[in-house]
């Protein structure tokens, strides 16, 4: 099964504003890439790593200073 990546609809089209993670189903897991890089590293995350992360995300605890 070959990976259908996607980025936010909130992504913007160009320049940095299109500088994002992109998101893949796959067959028991989620995969991660960065939008710059397709080709570069991926992380694979399970449905409840990526649950948590997402809500940690959303409770920013992981923006910068």
């Amino acid at each position: 099964m070959t990976p259908v990546w996607r980025k936010s609809t909130h992504s913007g089209t160009g320049g940095s504003q299109s500088d994002c993670v992109e998101v893949a189903k796959l067959a028991r897991n989620l995969g991660v890439r960065d939008s710059k890089d397709p080709n570069g590293p991926r992380l694979v995350l399970d449905a409840g790593t990526a649950a948590a992360l997402v809500a940690d995300i959303k409770q920013g605890r992981h923006d910068s200073a």
